[in-house]
């Protein structure tokens, strides 16, 4: 979790206010310019705890090495003890931070090289003021990292139980009541196809009463599906589409609508991520189904997915003139879309073309 802004700002204002003083503090007891080395070892330490933000492990690292190059040079040259109080501080809270956020390998590495420069600086000149100070503060760096990843640990699986709790909420409403209601409407589908069978007066309802229970039977697997999905996330097969059932989806369409489908679809659709290819089944099901609720006067709808530049590109249009419906509230089949697509780091847009009619196009990434 980030902290927010004015905690960095106020630790910027610690740094300084802290080499200011351990400045004048080296002066007053030291004399002359050996205050010099110590701020600017404090300094470089500094500047790696403001940017750790950008990228922690690197920052560490580099940190760790300022401080056991500051303790060499320092003994060296017979200088003030260093880790000195500012590079003490950054040091704990680079420590802090990696033992929060980082990977255990990663988080271990940078508790053991903190561990170490505590070490090298008793060895340096024996146990004193600035190695204790540097001890307690890795001592407590690593026991602030350690509380706040388990604090993290505790959030996010209290997150998880309350997600997979909905998502079983939601799977009992799908099985309980939609899927109840959809089976009745195939049921009633059937039997009315029966009556049409004894009455030759409503023989010409026959197709659409099939068409009307085939389409109720995928739905009830297609939820079926989703409600395996919700209920076992971690076990469940991905739902994945294949060209076999693109091309399905659109004779189905073009038989239903009268509309001629203009296709251009590959042979195979991208397997990996499975994700990429459902997601672009799923927009031609979405784009096919508004082209039937708002534009049943189009001739001709076009299907067009090709790949470019490490992209699929899932176009489907239509030449309806243009109608209010077309413009009212975006519903939530596109913004169901939209979610998918940006989910995969994609992008989508609809609207009007030019002259007459609609698109819907969306950008997916596909990687090598």
């Amino acid at each position: 979790m980030r902290n927010p802004p004015w905690s960095e700002a106020s630790l910027g204002v610690a740094f300084v206010v802290l080499a200011v003083y351990t400045a004048v503090a080296i002066g007053v007891s030291w004399g002359g310019t050996y205050w010099v080395f110590d701020a600017a070892a404090g300094a470089a330490l500094a500047g790696c705890a403001m940017v750790r933000r950008r990228h922690l492990r690197a920052a560490a690292g580099a940190g760790l090495a300022v401080a056991a190059v500051a303790i060499l040079v320092a003994w060296a040259a017979e200088l003030p003890r260093e880790p000195g109080p500012v590079a003490v501080l950054a040091l704990g809270v680079l420590v802090a931070d990696a033992v929060r956020t980082l990977p255990s390998g990663s988080a271990g590495a940078v508790a053991l090289g903190g561990l170490a420069v505590v070490g090298g600086s008793i060895a340096a000149g024996g146990v004193g003021a600035m190695p204790v100070l540097n001890a307690l503060g890795w001592v407590a760096a690593v026991g602030i990292g350690f509380a706040l990843r388990a604090a993290d640990d505790r959030r996010r699986a209290t997150l998880e139980a309350i997600r997979r709790e909905e998502r079983l909420e939601l799977a009992r409403e799908l099985h309980d009541v939609v899927a109840h209601h959809v089976t009745g409407i195939v049921v009633q589908a059937q039997a009315a196809q029966l009556a049409t069978r004894r009455n030759d007066a409503l023989a010409p309802l026959g197709p659409s009463l099939a068409e009307i229970e085939e389409a109720g039977s995928e739905a009830l697997a297609a939820m079926r599906r989703v409600v395996g999905v919700l209920r076992n996330t971690s076990d469940a097969a991905p739902t994945t589409a294949g060209s076999e059932d693109l091309t399905a989806l659109l004779d189905r369409f073009e038989s239903r609508h009268g509309s001629i489908v203009e296709r251009q679809v590959p042979d195979e659709l991208p397997g990996r991520p499975p994700e990429v290819a459902s997601t672009a089944y799923r927009i031609v099901q979405e784009a096919l189904t508004n082209v039937s609720r708002h534009a049943p006067n189009a001739r001709s709808v076009g299907v067009r997915i090709t790949t470019e530049d490490r992209q699929l590109i899932v176009e489907v249009t239509d030449d309806a003139p243009y109608g209010a419906t077309r413009y009212h509230r975006p519903g939530y089949g596109l913004a169901g879309m939209r979610e998918r697509v940006e989910s995969l780091g994609g992008t989508l847009s609809a609207g009007p073309r030019d002259g007459s009619g609609w698109a819907v196009r969306a950008n997916l990434p596909v990687p090598l």
